[in-house]
């Protein structure tokens, strides 16, 4: 009998509990800690290298003050299809736009300590001139 091995839609559901984890400020150590679990298996969570268990997710959303069908917003028809439960695949590494995701929840956190409007204005501006000047090289 072949081991249980992660897939793509573990490792999209991994992202987006980091995403979560990240946007509310929240260690790898202490959403260990809430689960009564190392952090060193919050990262194989997030990477996508291990699948986590229903109810481990069930408690996983109920600490991240989200529903269930959250972790799985943004799968597509895309998604690699592969034999739930027996992949024959190791799991693939979180893609960019996972990271993106983690780097954007990141951005959250740190604009919200930003107690002056105005410096909040100038970072959005800043943020929006950046991602034209992108857009615009990228043609």
């Amino acid at each position: 009998m072949r081991k249980k091995q992660a897939n793509a839609v573990d490792a999209h559901v991994g992202g987006r509990v980091r995403a979560r984890r990240i946007l509310l400020d929240l260690t790898q150590d202490k959403l260990g800690e809430l689960l009564g679990i190392t952090f060193q298996q919050i990262q194989k969570y997030e990477r996508g290298a291990n699948r986590i268990s229903a109810g481990r997710l069930f408690e996983i959303s109920r600490i991240l003050g989200v529903s269930v069908p959250y972790f799985y917003e943004g799968l597509t028809q895309e998604t690699p299809r592969r034999a739930y439960g027996f992949a024959e695949d190791e799991a693939p590494p979180p893609s960019p736009k996972e990271s993106i995701s983690a780097e954007a929840a990141q951005l959250v956190v740190a604009y919200s300590r930003i107690s002056d409007p105005k410096i909040r204005r100038q970072i959005l501006e800043l943020a929006k001139a950046l991602a034209a000047e992108s857009k615009r090289k990228n043609r």
